[in-house]
């Protein structure tokens, strides 16, 4: 099992990174992280992450989950097209799409959220209006799982979001 993690390069939301990373690692799957260039990139915590490739050369079909880290950068990917489109050809290929913090605003961008519960980071109550004009029910939930998408509200629900993602994946 395979899973890409992309990240923005600079101010990823670090726990979110490294909690979901840890869940995704203990269940023996391979994590692969992605940001709009490989390189290092920098944590709004303060901490660096190796990407090892770019958004621009994801091929979903060599991955079993897609998963949209957040954070104060991670907002550049909204309207980022190569994120997009890689948020809407994990649902073309039936994979886990999953996306936490502000990051379910780039599948709700995407389309790909249109009919579906989902929930998000809120504190500013702007952006679960924004998953509602997109067609999402927001649900205020930690953790949101709709089929093959979940979805989380922030740091305090990396690990919680790791575990649904495992279990999405059916790894035992």
């Amino acid at each position: 099992m395979k899973a890409v993690l992309i990240i923005a390069p600079i101010w990823y939301q670090d726990i979110e990174y490294l909690d979901t990373k840890a869940e995704l690692e203990k269940a023996g799957i391979e994590v692969i992280t992605a940001a709009k260039k490989a390189g290092i990139c920098k944590g709004k915590l303060g901490g660096t992450a190796q990407a090892t490739l770019s958004i621009d050369n994801i091929n979903v079909e060599d991955y079993d989950a897609i998963v949209f880290i957040g954070g104060p950068g991670a907002v550049r990917h909204q309207e980022d097209v190569q994120a997009q489109i890689t948020a809407q050809e994990a649902i073309t290929e039936q994979k886990v799409l999953a996306a936490i913090c502000i990051a379910p605003t780039i599948l709700a961008k995407a389309g790909v959220l249109e009919g579906k519960k989902a929930t998000v980071w809120n504190e500013d109550g702007l952006q679960d209006q924004l998953l509602e004009q997109e067609g999402a029910t927001y649900t205020g939930e930690t953790v949101t799982i709709d089929g093959k998408i979940i979805t989380a509200n922030g740091p305090q629900a990396a690990k919680d979001f790791g575990k649904a993602i495992v279990k999405a994946l059916n790894v035992k």
